[in-house]
């Protein structure tokens, strides 16, 4: 009689853990998505090689903000790129001097160390506006302006234009490879 009740007792929570490991399988598949770096547009914040988990429900529920790094399609979904989001819908975006001027207002930019700009002559972003690149003001609705935190080397906005919000495939919320690098802090 006891071995009936364990092994029923077994049954029953193995059945638990197989309903378990399905239900985060699906949850994962629809909610976060895995990302390798490919490249050097996000040195020093990400490397080639790392891996990302991305929110892929994020923006769903809120909006993207200002230095949120995100993953977006490219090229009518050729490409993904992983940037950081630096102009928001109806804003007027422009760099002086490697500084960032949003709305002709100074914004500090923490996730550039300051020895970028000294190595490069101060030249590290290049000066430049919207109109100036794009031929518009500011930032048309539904799109963002995105840059890579190595200036020097990234093929983003500057280049390719605006992206649009509904391009973005998610949020980059944790690197997880490699351990030592695991984090959650890009800003």
């Amino acid at each position: 009689m006891k071995e009936k009740k364990a092994r029923i007792k077994r049954k029953s929570m193995l059945k638990w853990l197989i309903v378990s490991f399905l239900l985060v399988i699906m949850i994962r598949a629809l909610f976060f998505s895995n990302y390798m770096v490919e490249g050097h547009s996000m040195n020093p914040t990400l490397q080639e090689g790392n891996y990302l988990m991305v929110n892929k429900i994020i923006y769903t529920f809120s909006k993207p903000e200002r230095f949120d790094v995100i993953v977006f399609h490219q090229g009518n979904g050729e490409a993904d790129y992983v940037k950081r989001v630096i102009g928001l819908p109806g804003e007027k975006v422009e760099y002086k001097k490697d500084m960032l001027y949003i709305n002709d207002t100074f914004v500090l930019e923490p996730f550039i160390q300051s020895d970028h700009l000294r190595v490069f002559g101060g030249n590290f972003t290049g000066d430049f506006s919207l109109s100036e690149l794009t031929g518009e003001e500011t930032v048309p609705e539904g799109h963002l302006f995105v840059i890579g935190d190595n200036r020097l080397s990234s093929f983003d906005s500057r280049h390719f234009g605006f992206i649009r919000i509904e391009d973005i495939v998610g949020k980059v919320d944790v690197r997880y490879w490699p351990v030592e690098e695991f984090g959650t802090t890009f800003k």
